[in-house]
């Protein structure tokens, strides 16, 4: 059991009637309290729960139509995220209570002062390195429209500018990263066919290959319902057309694929998590046609060549610099 999750379990009467957790962990809360839905933004913690508890838990970017009664929070890594998830949140509880919850080393007490906003916060508990905080909201706040949320900036490239839409909480928000700007430079001759741009983000990657390789097939997937949007605004501001989908890593992509291109993830909330990308590595190959290539960025630190080695084959490194490297390799 998720260790918020426990801290909310200790107060369970507080959500013995219709409650709304949003951004719930994929553990048996749901299952402890039986008048509760779930809301997610994560496809592979939706993907668990639609597992076991049918039907009880959506997936999105905005919270579900139904009425809500009260909501909790549970704490994501990003401030802009945790804000619009707030007023999102808050304007459909006016007079209600609306909870946060998250580990203190997340911030969740800086996060809490947020929710000044609405009322007087308080601290109803605090157990397993967590907080659980709760405020009636006295203050409804408009209900926000994600959309002018949205941050955007012209990437200059050889071929023309390209227009970027990011969202709150999706990486890199408003600027381009170091890694996906060495790769950005680095998707010369790839092979004609169906080209995948594995955690796509804000859709940098899937937007370039499809305006350079216009007769390609180009799929983008990304874990989290914030960076499927957000890569859909992408490809509209740029006039591009690409299947954008939602997935648990590289088992939701297609097969058959000419090239797989990716930087790739290797964080999850406060934590560090490489578990997507060396799921990545090791199952590459079974996505890829033969002959097919993968190129992604890693941070040079991070020992992928031998699993690039093990699993896919011979590891090249096209380029090392600021502290990244660009690694291609054929399927054998």
């Amino acid at each position: 059991m998720d260790p918020r999750s426990e801290v909310l379990l200790r107060q369970a009467e507080l959500f013995g009637g219709p409650t709304l957790l949003a951004g719930l962990p994929a553990d048996d809360l749901l299952g402890q309290l039986p008048q509760a839905a779930g809301w997610s933004w994560h496809a592979g913690d939706q993907a668990m729960l639609d597992a076991r508890f049918v039907g009880r838990s959506t997936f999105g970017v905005t919270p579900p139509a139904a009425t809500l009664e009260t909501a909790v929070l549970f704490l994501p890594k990003s401030r802009e995220l945790t804000a619009y998830l707030l007023d999102a949140l808050a304007a459909r509880l006016p007079g209600k209570l609306l909870y946060l919850v998250g580990e203190k080393r997340a911030g969740v007490e800086r996060a809490a002062k947020q929710m000044a906003a609405y009322g007087t916060p308080r601290k109803l508990d605090s157990a397993r390195h967590c907080q659980l905080w709760q405020v009636r909201v006295d203050q409804a706040p408009a209900e926000p429209d994600l959309a002018s949320l949205a941050q955007r900036y012209s990437l200059p490239l050889a071929d023309g500018s390209l227009d970027v839409v990011t969202l709150p909480g999706v990486f890199s928000h408003g600027r381009l990263d170091i890694g996906s700007a060495l790769l950005l430079e680095h998707l010369d001759q790839l092979p004609d066919g169906h080209l995948l741009d594995f955690g796509c983000g804000a859709g940098v990657l899937g937007a370039v290959l499809k305006r350079r390789y216009p007769d390609s097939h180009v799929t983008m997937l990304d874990v989290d319902a914030f960076a499927v949007a957000s890569s859909r605004l992408t490809l509209a501001a740029n006039g591009l057309q690409a299947d954008v989908i939602s997935g648990d890593g590289i088992a939701a992509a297609p097969a058959q694929l000419s090239a797989i291109l990716s930087n790739p993830p290797f964080h999850q909330g406060v934590h560090t998590h490489y578990q997507a990308s060396e799921d990545l590595l090791r199952q590459a190959s079974r996505h890829l046609r033969k002959g097919g290539q993968i190129r992604l960025v890693a941070n040079r630190f991070l020992k992928y060549p031998p699993l690039i080695e093990q699993h896919i084959g011979v590891c090249l490194t096209l380029a090392d610099a600021d502290g990244f490297r660009i690694y291609q390799a054929t399927s054998r």
